[in-house]
């Protein structure tokens, strides 16, 4: 975008925004060389850049299959410690990451889960390895203390339940497509799903607090012999809009 197509940003806002960023990140206390390591290791990785093959946004973007059935092989507890790891570097709105997750591994676990799921989504359930149910916490700012301990953002928050309804919804989403994204790069084939009853799962795992249940996700190694051709996508002019 060129200059002369850019909104103007008065020298105010901008100072503004500059002030918001800096108290999030320690203010008058935050030392000098912190801020420096922190832009030379992002100017360090961005210039080891190189596009991504082919094969890689195959496996991440083109050719990934939501799967219908899975192989006899472990996903080790050391693996899903890895995913989170992954997942839980996305962006979210003032660092509130309020994205909980909860792995099914055992028969019993995912027995508890069977009443909820509906139709044909029972064997998919069933015969996963891990089924991930990606959830979002809407009393998240408790833990803003450890996630920005610097400013005390948690008035923002205070009282306003429909306020951290819409946050933790949306930036739990962020988070959960973050995990699909960051199992495929680890090899793991997924099966996300909301053909479930979402207040049945929150009765059942999340009874007492403050958690509530977006979408399940299945992981594991799929088996190919029970996928189908491709449906179509939308076309770029059929779905977006440059302005």
């Amino acid at each position: 975008m060129s200059n002369l197509n850019k909104p103007p940003v008065s020298p105010e806002e901008l100072a503004a925004a500059a002030a918001m960023q800096r108290t999030l990140h320690g203010g008058a206390e935050v030392k000098s060389e912190e801020v420096l390591a922190a832009q030379a290791a992002f100017t360090e990785m961005k210039n080891r850049y190189s596009p991504l093959s082919d094969d890689h946004l195959d496996l991440l973007f083109r050719e990934p299959r939501t799967q219908y059935a899975w192989q006899d092989r472990e996903v080790s507890d050391d693996l899903i410690r890895t995913l989170y790891d992954l997942t839980k570097m996305a962006s979210t709105s003032v660092n509130s990451c309020p994205g909980r997750f909860l792995f099914l591994r055992s028969e019993e676990s995912k027995e508890r889960l069977r009443p909820t799921i509906m139709g044909n989504n029972v064997e998919k359930i069933m015969g996963a390895p891990v089924v991930a149910i990606i959830a979002h916490d809407h009393d998240f700012y408790e833990r803003l203390d450890q996630l920005v301990p610097y400013t005390d953002l948690k008035p923002m928050f205070i009282d306003k339940p429909a306020y951290c309804e819409v946050t933790a919804f949306r930036n739990g989403t962020l988070q959960g497509a973050q995990l699909i994204m960051a199992a495929r790069a680890l090899g793991l084939d997924c099966g996300p799903m909301s053909g479930f009853n979402n207040q049945a799962v929150d009765d059942l795992f999340f009874a007492g607090t403050s958690v509530v249940s977006n979408f399940l996700c299945c992981l594991g190694y799929g088996d190919p012999s029970r996928l189908f051709q491709r449906l179509p996508r939308l076309d770029f002019d059929q779905a977006c809009e440059l302005l």
